[in-house]
């Protein structure tokens, strides 16, 4: 249920040791090192899980990905990907050369499923979040897809084959310089957000959630 509100480390912060490099050089460039050490600062909120994963190989020469997973009280209920892409030539198609990428789905009650506004409603909640944490940027774009299903004859009867509907959010932009912690805070709290943990108060430290498997 939504709610506008690598491994992970102790503190909160994802390692980042796999980095996908297509391009043979004897070093990561300074600008892409700079951008993975502001990843690792980035804290975010117990209840969402960081873990490194592959990256995509074709679309830039350095690249780096990390999955999330927003954990409730009812189990896992938004997850998403965050994908980081560099090139050092630039991209005209970026208007600079670090581009962003993100997925992030999420179950919606009947509700909120049957709501004509919910894809837009999600694409504001992503803009806001990136406005709430200064996040910079330019150029974003990207979609977001209500799917909803609904069962039939036998399926219908069968109280295990409950109808699963969810949106999705695909979403990229172009960060302004190399500090991208307010990028990766910003769309973790998106996933808590989709996930319908409530905002966190300042000064108040959420307590973890235990894990629904």
């Amino acid at each position: 249920m939504m709610r506008r509100g690598s491994h992970h480390t102790p503190a909160g912060r994802p390692t980042l040791v796999h980095v996908t490099v297509t391009r043979q050089a004897p070093r990561l460039p300074h600008d892409f090192e700079t951008a993975l050490a502001s990843l690792r600062r980035a804290d975010v909120r117990p209840e969402v899980v960081l873990e490194e994963i592959p990256a995509p190989k074709r679309q830039a020469p350095y690249a780096v990905a990390l999955s999330a997973d927003a954990t409730t009280a009812h189990g896992e209920e938004a997850t998403g990907r965050f994908i980081l892409l560099h090139d050092p030539a630039g991209r005209q198609v970026w208007q600079g050369n670090f581009r962003i990428v993100t997925y992030l789905r999420a179950t919606l009650d009947a509700q909120m499923a049957a709501d004509p506004l919910m894809g837009q409603v999600a694409w504001t909640w992503l803009t806001e979040a990136l406005d709430e944490h200064r996040a910079e940027h330019h150029h974003a774009g990207g979609t977001a897809t209500r799917v909803l299903s609904e069962n039939f004859a036998a399926l219908a009867d069968d109280p295990e084959q409950v109808p699963g509907n969810h949106v999705e959010v695909r979403a990229s932009w172009t960060p302004h310089g190399t500090d991208l912690t307010a990028h990766l805070q910003a769309w973790a709290d998106m996933v808590a957000s989709f996930a319908g943990l409530p905002p966190v108060v300042d000064g108040v430290i959420p307590l973890p959630l235990p894990r629904h498997r």
